[in-house]
């Protein structure tokens, strides 16, 4: 997961960046971009007394935690099932690929693939 992952999908620019895991956390930052607009998102993954969870800022907003439920080699899956959208994130490697999986309670949702930016 650890990299500089980046795509254009319909015309958006994204870029995610992941630090490496060090003490027990690692984290992250989002940013899509298209024209003159941009949004961006910050994430940890950290080792908590609950095990571990990923937390999604978005826009910078307080920390929603969703903890860690499936884990694999190229898989992970983080749940909050108390959260509106969404209640599961879901990252896995395809390949040399980063992709990313957001989902609401009824399993709908997005996902998106990026490459390691070189």
């Amino acid at each position: 997961m650890a990299g500089h992952w980046a795509a254009t999908i319909d015309g958006v620019q994204m870029e995610e960046v992941w630090l490496a895991p060090r003490a027990g956390v690692m984290t992250s930052m989002h940013r899509d971009a298209k024209g003159e607009s941009a949004s961006f998102e910050f994430a940890r993954i950290a080792e908590t007394n609950d095990g571990i969870v990923y937390f999604a800022q978005p826009a910078g907003r307080p920390p929603t935690p969703f903890k860690l439920t499936e884990s694999k080699k190229s898989r992970a899956v983080f749940t909050n099932p108390e959260h509106d959208f969404p209640t599961k994130i879901i990252y896995w490697r395809d390949a040399a690929r980063l992709c990313a999986r957001v989902e609401g309670p009824d399993g709908k949702g997005e996902e998106w693939c990026w490459d390691r930016e070189k």
